[in-house]
């Protein structure tokens, strides 16, 4: 048992070549301020492929409506920043706080049923929402969206500027900072069975595992780690619309997992990594039909193999630590 847990431990400390690459994200507003906004879109999909991969990839909870934590605390944060105080961290604090008290509430929806039951549940949620923000219209804006969100200056210091370098900072620190907390997680005896409800949840049963109260918690906090995706997404836009609840939005965080990999943090990061920087690019050039080189590009990933066509990546983890989705 000692044994296990020091080996649990080893894996959640950070490799040699980890702060370089942390250190080399937060260099690129810097060093190219010009795309600063991206990197910020980037931090942000980033951190909500994480809350995704937290409850597919360690729990084996099959979501496709993840985007109704996200478009919650986006509206949480920017409804708070609008009509109570517009301070950027008690707003993140209160979407995060807002979407996990959500997903507390549909966990409970989640606990019965096979995979394809919770994926329309899942679902459900997210188009519930959506049409609950559309009708009320006197709080959200409706199909207008939430406009006017005006947020103060970070720590009473720092303006969100045009540039978005402060945004960028902003959102590259608390995915960091979550990222620390998700790789404990999953590095823990808690995550251990994770793992063991997501391979066999009769068997975890059987050897005393509570099965309900693992994937309650879990699915409770990556709504948190949505929310405060979503929370950050509505503070450095200054605008919340109908879509942040949208299929697509669910869709697109799917999308950056096969990309990634699941049961692999870094695979959200690297899947959004990817996936922003081909939708920048190809809807730079062809605005109409940037939607189909994407998907051919998802077709060669999984006719090719991950490991082959992004074999620069692999030395990044162990070849069990980096399982693909499409094997």
């Amino acid at each position: 048992m000692e044994a296990m847990q020091h080996s649990l431990l080893g894996n959640a400390r950070f490799k040699a070549w980890e702060p370089l690459l942390w250190l080399a994200a937060f260099a690129a507003p810097a060093l190219l301020p010009g795309h600063a906004l991206i990197v910020n879109e980037i931090a942000i999909v980033a951190l909500f492929a994480l809350s995704l991969d937290l409850v597919l990839g360690y729990a084996g909870v099959v979501s496709l409506g993840h985007a109704a934590f996200f478009g919650f605390g986006a509206y949480a944060a920017a409804l708070f920043a609008k009509l109570v105080m517009p301070d950027p961290l008690t707003g993140l604090l209160v979407g995060m706080a807002a979407a996990t008290s959500l997903g507390a509430v549909c966990s409970l929806t989640i606990l019965r049923g096979s995979d394809l039951t919770r994926l329309m549940v899942t679902l459900g949620m997210a188009l519930i929402l959506l049409e609950l923000a559309n009708k009320l219209d006197w709080l959200t804006g409706g199909s207008d969206g939430l406009q006017g969100v005006i947020m103060g200056p970070l720590m009473g210091r720092f303006e969100f500027d045009l540039t978005g370098q402060t945004a960028a900072w902003y959102s590259l620190t608390v995915l960091v900072l979550w990222f620390v907390l998700a790789r404990r997680w999953v590095h823990s005896p808690f995550g251990a069975t994770l793992k063991a409800v997501r391979d066999n949840p009769l068997r975890a049963m059987a050897i005393g595992i509570a099965v309900h109260r693992r994937l309650a918690v879990i699915y409770t906090l990556a709504a948190g780690v949505a929310g405060a995706a979503g929370a950050l997404l509505a503070q450095t836009s200054g605008f919340a619309s109908l879509d942040l609840f949208a299929l697509d939005r669910s869709a697109d965080v799917m999308m950056m997992l096969v990309i990634g990999g699941v049961g692999w943090l870094y695979g959200g990061v690297l899947g959004a990594v990817v996936f922003k920087l081909l939708h920048d690019v190809i809807s730079s050039i062809t605005p109409q039909y940037w939607t189909f080189w994407i998907g051919l590009f998802l077709v060669v990933l999984v006719l090719v193999g991950r490991d082959r066509l992004l074999k620069p990546w692999q030395w990044l983890g162990s070849g069990k630590a980096v399982q693909g989705a499409t094997k």
